[in-house]
C-alpha cells in the first residue's frame, strides 16, 4: 500500500475505485466496504483508493478537544494497509477544506486528483460544505464527470450491527470483549515506556509505564485488564492497570502500567503495542499495601488461567 499525503502526487496515469470516510476503528462494517473496494479493483483492473481525513472533522469544526478516537492516524493506516488497498490518501481536514462545495469536492479530489472511475460509499454518506450533498447528488456528479457510484446498502452495513459510536461506548464502559467483537481484532494501545515512580517494584509487580503521545486516543475505562504484546519477537502476556493507584498514591493523574509475566528485560524507551484481551475488575483503594499485594496475586492467577484457556481454544481451532 502506498500512503499519499498530497493527493496531487498520485500518478495521473492510473484510474481508481475510491471509498471515502473517517474509518475510525476500521471495524467489521468498514471491513465489509474495504473488501468490496479491493475486489472491485481487481475485477475492473482499477487501483483501490481509501480517501480518509485527519484531523477528525469535529476537532476542526467544533474545536472539540475532548473527542476521543478509536485509532490514532498511524494505527488507522496500519489496519487499512492490512485490508489490501493500493493507496491510502490522507486529506488534511481544515476549515478551508470544509468550505468546499460538493461539486468542488468531487471535481477537485475525486476527478482531477484521484482519477476515479468508480466510487463505493456507505448508505448514509454526506459530503461537501455542511455535509449538504448525498448519494443522489453523487450519482448526478458521476453522470457529469464519468464515474460510476455504488452504494453499500443499509441491509449490508446493518447486517454486522456495528458502528464506531457503539465501540467507543463499549470501551468507555470497560466492555473490551464487546469492543473487540465489533472491531474484529483486539483493541490496542501504542505508546512508549517511560520511567515511573517504581511503585510496582515495591509491590513485587514491576511495571512498564506506557506513555501515549496522542491526547485524542480513547483510553478504556479505568481498571485491570489482561493484555498481550510482541516484545523481541516473542508473544508476552501481562496484566495492565489503567488508573491512579489510589492505595499508594494521592495523585489524580491517570497512568497506564503493565506487568508482564515471565519477562524481566529493561523496556525503557521501547515502543510497545498493547493488545487488550479481557477486563478483570475495577481499580479500587485497598485498606493496606498487603491487601493490594494479595489482590494482585489473585489477579495474576486469574490472568494465567484465562491465558491457558485461550491457548486451549486456539490449539483446538488450529
Amino acid at each position: 500500500m502506498e500512503k499519499v499525503r498530497n493527493l496531487k502526487n498520485l500518478d495521473s496515469k492510473i484510474s481508481t475505485v475510491v471509498t471515502i470516510g473517517t474509518f475510525d476503528g476500521v471495524h467489521l462494517g468498514h471491513q465489509k466496504i474495504l473488501k468490496r473496494l479491493v475486489n472491485t479493483a481487481k475485477d475492473t483492473n482499477l487501483k483501490s483508493v481509501v480517501l480518509t481525513f485527519f484531523p477528525h472533522p469535529r476537532m476542526v469544526l467544533q474545536n472539540d478537544a475532548n473527542i476521543k478516537l478509536i485509532n490514532t492516524i498511524s494505527e488507522r493506516s496500519t489496519i487499512l494497509e492490512q485490508s489490501g488497498v493500493d493507496y491510502l490518501c490522507v486529506q488534511e481536514f481544515t476549515k478551508e477544506f470544509s468550505r468546499l462545495s460538493a461539486e468542488e469536492f468531487v471535481k477537485s479530489l475525486l476527478v482531477d486528483q484521484l482519477h476515479a472511475k468508480k466510487v463505493i460509499i456507505g448508505y448514509d454518506h454526506h459530503f461537501g460544505r455542511n455535509r449538504s450533498a448525498n448519494i443522489d447528488d453523487l450519482r448526478q456528479f458521476g453522470l457529469e464527470f464519468g464515474f460510476e457510484v455504488e452504494e453499500i446498502s443499509a441491509e449490508d452495513v446493518n447486517e454486522v450491527a456495528v458502528s464506531s459510536t457503539k465501540i467507543r461506548k463499549a470501551l468507555d464502559a470497560g466492555d473490551i470483549e464487546k469492543a473487540n467483537t465489533y472491531l474484529g481484532y483486539a483493541y490496542c494501545l501504542n505508546g512508549t515506556v517511560i520511567s515511573g515512580k517504581k511503585l510496582g517494584k515495591q509491590l513485587e509487580y514491576p511495571t512498564a509505564n506506557l506513555h501515549i503521545e496522542e491526547s485524542y486516543k480513547l483510553i478504556p475505562k479505568q481498571g485491570v485488564y489482561i493484555v498481550k504484546s510482541e516484545i523481541e519477537d516473542k508473544t508476552v502476556y501481562g496484566m495492565m492497570n489503567i488508573g491512579t493507584n489510589p492505595t499508594i498514591s494521592d495523585s489524580s493523574k491517570q497512568h497506564i502500567e503493565i506487568h508482564f509475566f515471565d519477562f524481566n528485560d529493561n523496556l525503557y524507551n521501547a515502543a510497545l503495542k498493547i493488545e487488550i484481551l479481557h477486563r478483570l475488575r475495577d481499580e479500587k483503594k485497598f485498606d493496606s499495601v498487603e491487601a493490594l499485594k494479595h489482590q494482585l496475586q489473585l489477579d495474576e492467577k486469574q490472568s494465567l488461567n484465562y491465558i491457558k484457556h485461550l491457548h486451549n481454544i486456539n490449539s483446538k481451532t488450529s
